[in-house]
């Protein structure tokens, strides 16, 4: 079918059919004759063309009509977000699939512009976290300072109190203090949730005497009564400093202030306990757990098994996942690995084998840690076979795994004269469509 060109230089516009518009297409024909008659929303307006300059940075160089070309891409955007993704998701979805992390911290501030955008906290959370990662951390000060010109926003305490935990997610304490010690001047009002969100900053950021000082000034300071998330922020920050009985003793004082210990006090300080050696106490604490009528979780049980091959009881720990539906709970990938862990220092490769597979039909896939142990006792032991399925599964898993790992497997299978799986290791590293492996056969040096 003919088209007539439009020109550039006189920004001609399409004659309309010849045929009788419907009352859409009269309306549609009356925007192309009478563009400034459409108007949109002021900050609807400044949004979507920021956003377009972000994609055409010279756009100023070609000769747009613009409310009427903003007209026709917000209309297509409003048109596909009802039919495929919301605008939202097709933001969120943008900046997830940006790998340039200056042009996503550019992104983000334009999409900040966008009320509704402001409301998402995961996408805040995906993008510090992405830059926490690459160690940008001017660049997570520069998108968390520029929230503060929302002057609607910024005011509300779950606005700020967001944050300072983004802040101190970061190790950025400094500045989550900051924005703590600022909301007053916004006459934004400070209560147990932002009073929480900076106990937690300073447990994330490790800052623990902080913590402790906060934990006891702040409350009385801004007359709040701290609740049971107060106390298993505190509890956290306790157990990660290696004050492990000073933590425990909190549970007496949360009972003292009228409020109940629940199942995040008792698997914090149980998870503390187990991991460290101190299976005897984790025990009591269990016991404890029990007479408060607490319903120890898989999380509960995954604490104990860790102690139990902490303190060589294999065999306990593997009795223990038997036993778990009768308690109507399901192991999880940790409870799997944390077995597999036990039987693969034991050197007992048949058992590791026996519960890898149980992992795999529970529809749960290996993660990096399971894959270290697994393919390191293999090689250890000289099955290749089994290393070689391993490095298959790393593969069709699209683990992220150490390259030293792979290459210690190419590595033992040419000693072995498994040339042949050795060099398709290699080919697998290099070829798959996740992460590169620079492997190399012995030969190749």
């Amino acid at each position: 079918m003919a088209r007539t060109r439009a020109s550039s230089s006189t920004n001609q516009h399409l004659e309309p059919p010849t045929a009788v518009p419907t009352r859409e297409k009269r309306k549609k024909n009356h925007l192309h004759k009478n563009p400034d008659s459409y108007t949109i929303n002021p900050t609807v307006q400044k949004s979507f063309l920021n956003t377009l300059l972000l994609h055409f940075p010279n756009g100023h160089s070609y000769q747009i009509d613009p409310p009427y070309f903003l007209h026709c891409c917000y209309n297509n955007l409003s048109t596909a977000a009802t039919t495929t993704l919301s605008p939202i998701r097709a933001i969120s979805d943008d900046l997830y699939k940006e790998r340039n992390l200056k042009r996503l911290v550019e992104k983000f501030k334009q999409y900040s512009d966008v009320n509704r955008f402001r409301t998402k906290n995961g996408i805040y959370e995906s993008t510090v976290q992405r830059l926490a990662s690459a160690k940008k951390f001017k660049w997570i000060e520069e998108i968390l300072e520029h929230q503060k010109q929302y002057k609607s926003d910024i005011s509300k305490e779950s606005f700020a109190a967001r944050l300072v935990s983004l802040y101190g997610k970061c190790g950025l304490f400094e500045n989550a203090q900051k924005v703590f010690d600022e909301m007053p001047d916004r006459n934004c009002k400070q209560t147990l949730k932002s009073v929480n969100a900076l106990l937690g900053a300073s447990v994330n950021s490790k800052k623990y005497d902080k913590l402790e000082t906060l934990f006891k000034e702040l409350p009385e300071k801004l007359k709040v009564k701290p609740d049971v998330v107060t106390y298993n922020i505190m509890i956290k920050g306790l157990c990660d400093k290696g004050a492990l009985d000073k933590a425990a003793a909190l549970i007496d004082e949360i009972e003292k202030n009228g409020l109940n210990p629940d199942l995040v006090t008792f698997n914090t300080i149980l998870g503390a306990f187990y991991s460290t050696g101190k299976f005897d106490a984790g025990e009591k604490v269990w016991k404890l757990m029990v007479s408060k009528n607490v319903t120890p979780d898989i999380r509960s049980y995954n604490a104990k098994l860790v102690g139990l091959i902490n303190n060589s009881k294999v065999s306990e720990a593997a009795k223990l996942v038997g036993e778990l539906g009768s308690f109507e709970l399901k192991p999880d990938v940790f409870t799997y690995g944390t077995l597999i862990r036990g039987y693969c220092d034991k050197g007992n490769l048949e058992e590791a084998k026996k519960w890898y597979l149980e992992l795999v039909k529970s529809g749960s896939s290996p993660n990096k840690v399971i894959f270290g142990s697994v393919i390191t006792a293999a090689c250890e032991k000289g099955d290749f076979d089994w290393a070689f399925e391993l490095c298959k599964d790393v593969f069709k898993n699209k683990c992220h795994v150490d390259a030293e790992l792979l290459q210690g497997v190419v590595d033992g299978m040419v000693k072995s004269s498994r040339i042949w799986e050795a060099k398709e290791v290699v080919r697998l590293g290099k070829s798959n469509d996740y992460h590169l492996y620079k492997l190399k056969l012995p030969s190749d040096d």
